[in-house]
């Protein structure tokens, strides 16, 4: 048997693999050289442990230790159908490093998942769990009031987390073991107000109006919206926010259209659009309609015929099929590996970015300190200087001091045949100019 795999040249989980092959076909050997006085049950006995040997860190058969993650979800609760697209994106992006990469360094990836129900006080339970019970390495909580409560116990217990919404408010200080996964809410307002006016016609200014949850998560984008629509001249006419279980948005619709919105900006999931554009429609109002990357999930496309038309557009950061990079190409290959998705979706999409960061990190823990844990996992994601996944998202950078992982996005148009159209290039507000692309 040639051990080339033994050199050094190839990855550490094929070396351990061949060495445990080597070990149990020793072992078997020496089982046989004294065969003469030993049992027919004792050989088989031996050759058993020669075959446990060879198959104990073949990949998706066996590992030598694990690496727990902690995920608290949304599952079950209201706009649980964006959270369960996240989970399964997340599940699946772990799946595939265990598979096809035998872990990390022959550690498989464990993800232990709580549904949160969209509850604060089921959060912070989950992440006490995750430190006390399972002693995870990381920890990924969900909605931007979730990760807020969780952040205390988060920080006494020192393990590094992600949170999925990328509140703005996550990071204030102090901002130990928090990151998010993408550039905060500050961005989405700036890149929809740039868009705005590049594709305004007249004199006057555009007047927009905000459509929000009356939650942590709908509030993240009023100061910064505000903020930027003074500073570049825009005229925000009226802001209407409600509970995520409201089902009939007609009466704030129509505050807007009576406050003369001539643009609707909204930090809503995708149930919650659906509900905006059907009122519009019941009052003959038909403004374009703006989000924030959180707009869709695979059930958006299937609630949203006839409704979406034309007339939606979002801030997205990350790849499109269309694009044709190292991202989409393991998108594709992930929905045709699992099938979980039929197709490109934003919300699984962004579970494996989580999932893809996580396992980066991971991955330069085991590479700079030779060990994986919380502490080592923290150190190395602090370290992380333009970190390049191949297009999924924009390169990575977090620092002791800023946990914000890039300022870049663009602005692509929904589809109601569930695709989606850039309109215009990735750029960083106030330092790089918007172009049209079409």
């Amino acid at each position: 048997m040639s051990l080339y795999w033994l050199s050094g040249e190839e990855e550490p989980w094929k070396r351990v693999i061949v060495a445990r092959v080597v070990f149990g076909l020793s072992l078997t050997k020496f089982f046989l050289r004294f065969k003469e006085g030993l049992s027919m049950n004792f050989l088989k006995k031996g050759f058993l442990v020669s075959i446990l040997s060879i198959s104990f860190l073949w990949p998706g058969m066996g590992f030598s230790e694990s690496i727990k993650v902690g995920a608290a979800i949304n599952l079950t609760g209201p706009i649980s159908s964006w959270g369960k697209y996240h989970a399964k994106g997340q599940q699946d992006y772990f799946r595939y490093v265990n598979e096809e990469k035998g872990g990390v360094n022959g550690k498989k990836i464990e993800m232990i998942l709580v549904d949160t129900a969209y509850k604060v006080t089921e959060a912070v339970a989950a992440v006490r769990k995750f430190a006390v019970q399972d002693k995870v390495d990381m920890i990924a909580t969900w909605s931007t009031g979730e990760g807020l409560a969780a952040k205390p116990v988060i920080q006494n217990y020192k393990i590094p987390t992600i949170n999925y919404s990328s509140g703005w408010e996550i990071l204030e200080a102090p901002i130990e073991y928090m990151y998010l996964p993408f550039a905060s809410y500050r961005l989405d307002p700036k890149i929809v107000l740039d868009y705005i006016l590049a594709i305004h016609k007249g004199n006057e200014p555009p007047k927009v109006g905000l459509l929000t949850y009356n939650n942590a998560y709908g509030r993240s984008v009023h100061e910064p919206t505000k903020e930027y629509a003074a500073k570049k001249k825009v005229n925000i006419v009226a802001i209407e926010e409600f509970p995520p279980k409201t089902v009939d948005l007609s009466t704030e619709v129509l505050r807007l259209q009576k406050a003369g919105a001539e643009y609707i900006f909204m930090q809503l999931t995708p149930t919650a659009i659906i509900a905006a554009l059907r009122s519009a429609d019941r009052i003959n109002y038909n403004p374009p309609f703006f989000g924030t990357w959180t707009s869709t999930d695979v059930d958006f496309f299937k609630m949203g015929q006839g409704l979406i038309r034309n007339r939606l557009k979002m801030q997205f950061f990350g790849c499109l099929p269309s694009d044709k990079n190292k991202g989409s190409e393991l998108m594709q290959e992930l929905i045709k590996r699992y099938k979980t998705v039929d197709k490109f979706d934003t919300s699984y999409w962004v579970g494996v970015v989580m999932g893809s960061i996580m396992e980066r990190a991971m991955v330069r823990a085991d590479e700079k300190y030779k060990a994986v844990n919380s502490k080592t996992i923290n150190d190395a994601m602090e370290s992380f200087r333009n970190e390049d996944f191949g297009g999924l998202l924009p390169p990575v950078t977090y620092t002791k001091s800023n946990h914000e992982p890039f300022l870049s996005g663009r602005m692509v148009s929904v589809n109601e045949d569930g695709s989606y159209t850039p309109l215009t290039n990735f750029y960083v507000p106030e330092k790089e100019q918007i172009k049209l692309l079409r």
